[in-house]
């Protein structure tokens, strides 16, 4: 196997109390700017409404749109380039969707540049009670996919390498959500994929590094637990750092080359392979040791 580091004896565990804290804060930024913003953006998926893609023959800016809408009552739709100067991404928040409606807008649109100066490339409507489905559907999927890791880990490993995937899964959830608020990005279907992706993603690179830990407790049963740790997490780094990087690369050119519509998708693995690379170095393990430390410390008291 091509090794890209070599002979490394990286104390990992020392560093714990630090990534600890650097994790936090970024998740407490996240979660702040979630509180500030009440509540992840939702896209259509989830929200309802109806949404439009216009482009227009010349550049066209968000206020002069945001007029036009305003003057028909739909002062609050969310307004936002799309790509190009020239191209406009609106999302109206409606009970209900029309061809009155939708005439309307188109009407509104026309007072920008003219009647001939735009072309509508996409329409969607989704109406709030399927929004509000969907968006539940989407909670319970994250739900359900963590309590059955706890099991499989629990039944594999022990329960105390479950709680290490588990908390090393919500901090990889939390910041890929906390960094979407801070961008203020939408969260849609295909996101949510992708925060599918990097659970399944994250758990397989943790599971490797537990099981080459479980291997080397059993042929190392008389050192200490936190250099077996150790000595694990330097054996699987090799392993780690190139499967990441050669995912990640595939999915850097996704965000760069992919354009608009997979740009969200795109992004969100890109930091969710991120953080989720060091999750499973400085948070899933240091949490194991932790806990085996605590019920040492429990049948000693």
């Amino acid at each position: 196997m091509f090794e890209l580091i070599k002979n490394v004896n990286i104390d990992f565990l020392a560093k714990r109390k630090i990534a600890g804290i650097g994790s936090g804060l970024v998740i407490l930024a996240g979660l702040l700017s979630i509180v500030l913003h009440g509540g992840p953006l939702y896209s259509i998926d989830f929200e309802g409404g109806t949404e439009i893609q216009v482009r227009f023959t010349q550049d066209a800016s968000v206020e002069s749109v945001r007029d036009a809408l305003s003057s028909i009552g739909y002062g609050d739709a969310a307004i936002r380039e799309f790509g190009d100067a020239n191209e406009i991404l609106i999302h109206v928040k409606t009970s209900t969707q029309s061809e009155e409606q939708v005439s309307t807008i188109r009407q509104a649109l026309g007072t920008i540049q003219g009647e001939d100066a735009y072309e509508i490339r996409r329409l969607e409507t989704v109406g709030p009670k399927i929004g509000k489905e969907l968006r539940g559907d989407m909670i319970s999927a994250v739900l359900i996919a963590m309590a059955g890791i706890v099991i499989y880990i629990s039944i594999r490993f022990q329960f105390m390498y479950a709680i290490g995937a588990l908390v090393a899964l919500a901090h990889d959830v939390l910041i890929t959500l906390g960094v979407f608020s801070l961008f203020n990005m939408e969260i849609s279907l295909s996101v949510l994929a992708a925060f599918l992706f990097i659970v399944g993603y994250s758990l397989n690179d943790t599971i490797v590094v537990f099981d080459r830990i479980r291997e080397n407790v059993k042929a190392k049963r008389h050192d200490p637990f936190a250099s077996v740790i150790n000595g694990s997490l330097n054996q699987t780094l090799n392993r780690t750092i190139i499967t990441s990087l050669t995912t990640l690369t595939v999915v850097v050119i996704l965000l760069i080359f992919g354009g608009e519509v997979i740009r969200p998708f795109a992004f969100a693995l890109t930091v969710g392979l991120i953080v989720g690379t060091y999750s499973s170095i400085f948070i899933a393990s240091p949490v194991v040791l932790v806990w085996d430390e605590n019920q040492k410390k429990k049948k000693t008291s």
